[in-house]
């Protein structure tokens, strides 16, 4: 229902009460005014007292409705905009933030968006010029440019990277990662894709499946998920390393199968590995299990019912999406999926994700390091007394979408960092918009 401000609402209940007749009107005056000594009183009988005490109740319920209201903000096209002190947010502090940015002293940032409360309270946009910045190695061969010079897979060509074709979408890398299992949380809770204990090999053929043992049998789902797969793979080493498996999986015609054949090296379960292609084997499972693709079913089941209208996604060369770090979005629609999981799956009203999804992918599955863990494609990194998570994605060139539960904030970062200098790290920026917050308790 719609709210009315205090005022309305009794001027709503007086005219209501002068339709119900004249004659009752006239009597309910009559029965409650009483002149003594020339002082008048007012007397209520027991039919008025339950008059009143609706009306109180129902005033009551309207202002608490109000103020839920206030502090329940969707973006449901556009994000509405406040101003930070409006937020309790100290602007100063991210004036200073902006200013470093616009300095260079984080590399090439693109872009910065700031919400709190579900309002829009700070946004930047940083130009740059790649053809300048990226020019000399466009149509140089290379291990980030291993086809053709023109084509989607040449990090350095601006036509491609960091924006699609110099518009407003701008690359997230392995954010993609972290979207992927998003969508895999909607068609779980859609009934469309299966429980994630299930076994990665149901879904191929072993005749056609490379180096199968105990350990390959016993992968599942939740281990690709989990960046615990156990595979032989190698990306340690920079992206523009040879060695690079995820280099070296982009350069062949069937990423599938270059994955699913690799020699298992563990356990799967047991150590976190970073591995870009056991997501984009989720992208084959995603195919095989609901018979849509990955891009087709976030347009039609996560995108539109958030109001994203604008993303690019690539394609592999047998035609899947590239899960693992294909989708471009805008830093604004990045932000609304954020923001989604801050809201616990749930959208003005409608659950996209359940709740149980929400919380298992937030949810330390593995430790990376000191500070750091890693959920379902989610990055959680430890803050401030180290008790409390900040949420985030992750991806190459410097895409970092940011949630502090604890602050109601959602922001995001977007940068095209991947040669030796100068870049944005996570950790400094989860301590900067927390130390920006005013209302600490």
């Amino acid at each position: 229902m719609r709210c009315l401000p205090y005022s309305k609402c009794l001027a709503t209940q007086r005219t209501q009460r002068r339709h119900r007749g004249h004659g009752e009107y006239r009597e309910y005056t009559e029965n409650t005014q009483r002149i003594h000594g020339g002082k008048s009183y007012i007397h209520f009988s027991k039919m008025d007292f339950m008059r009143i005490n609706r009306a109180v109740i129902f005033i009551s319920f309207l202002l608490i409705t109000n103020t839920a209201n206030s502090q329940e903000q969707w973006p449901l096209k556009e994000w509405s905009v406040a101003t930070p002190k409006s937020q309790s947010m100290n602007a100063d502090s991210l004036k200073i933030l902006d200013d470093l940015i616009s300095s260079g002293k984080f590399g090439n940032v693109d872009a910065m968006v700031i919400t709190r409360n579900g309002k829009l309270i700070y946004k930047k946009n940083y130009p740059r010029d790649y053809y300048k910045i990226y020019g000399d190695s466009i149509d140089k061969k290379s291990a980030l440019n291993p086809h053709d010079q023109s084509g989607q897979y040449n990090y350095y060509n601006p036509w491609w990277h960091p924006y699609y074709r110099r518009g407003e979408l701008h690359t997230l890398q392995s954010v993609s990662k972290t979207m992927t299992s998003v969508i895999i949380g909607v068609a779980i809770n859609r009934k469309d894709f299966p429980d994630i204990s299930t076994p990665v090999l149901s879904f191929f053929d072993p005749n056609e499946v490379k180096n199968i043992d105990d350990r390959k049998r016993k992968l599942t789902i939740k281990h690709l998920l989990t960046m615990t797969a156990g595979f032989d793979w190698n990306e340690s080493v920079p992206y523009s390393d040879p060695r690079n498996d995820c280099t070296l999986m982009e350069a062949s015609f069937d990423w599938t199968k270059y994955v699913i054949d690799r020699p298992m090296e563990g356990e799967p379960g047991e150590r976190f590995e970073y591995n870009s292609g056991a997501t984009q084997l989720l992208s084959y499972i995603f195919r095989k299990a609901t018979g849509k693709d990955l891009e087709e079913y976030a347009a039609e089941h996560l995108f539109a019912p958030l109001g994203i209208e604008q993303f690019y996604w690539k394609r592999i060369p047998t035609g899947l999406p590239d899960a693992e770090g294909g989708l471009y979005l805008r830093p604004e629609d990045l932000a609304k999926i954020f923001y989604l999981f801050l809201k616990d799956g749930n959208w003005n009203g409608k659950q996209i994700v359940s709740k149980e999804w929400v919380r298992a992918s937030i949810t330390p599955s593995i430790n990376v390091g000191r500070g750091v863990d890693y959920g379902y494609k989610w990055w959680l990194y430890q803050y401030g007394d180290n008790s409390k998570y900040a949420w985030a994605g992750s991806g190459f060139g410097g895409q970092f979408p940011i949630v502090i539960p604890e602050y109601n904030r959602v922001a995001v970062f977007n940068a095209w960092n991947f040669t030796r200098g100068p870049g944005l790290r996570v950790t400094e920026t989860i301590r900067r918009l927390v130390n920006a917050v005013e209302d600490k308790k």
